[in-house]
């Protein structure tokens, strides 16, 4: 996917994908205006078509992988 992110607004649990509820990792911004919200799951699954109705694509799926630092990681 083209990704662009925009730092200013970033996504948070209160976004939700617009096809089944669940929290949203991708805002498409559409060229005709207006945005749509996704979960992983439904932006890979319609990611071919995104592509060709997309001015901007903020995918923020990698929070999903991320893995928090842990005190004992850290070096005292």
């Amino acid at each position: 996917m083209t990704t662009v992110l925009t730092p200013a607004s970033p996504l948070t649990a209160a976004d939700r994908c617009d096809r089944c509820g669940a929290q949203a990792y991708l805002r498409v911004v559409l060229l005709s205006g207006g945005e749509l919200l996704f979960c992983a799951h439904h932006g890979r699954k319609f990611e071919p078509e995104l592509k060709k109705i997309a001015a901007e694509i903020q995918d923020e799926t990698e929070r999903l992988t991320a893995t928090p630092a842990s005190a004992n990681d850290e070096e005292h």
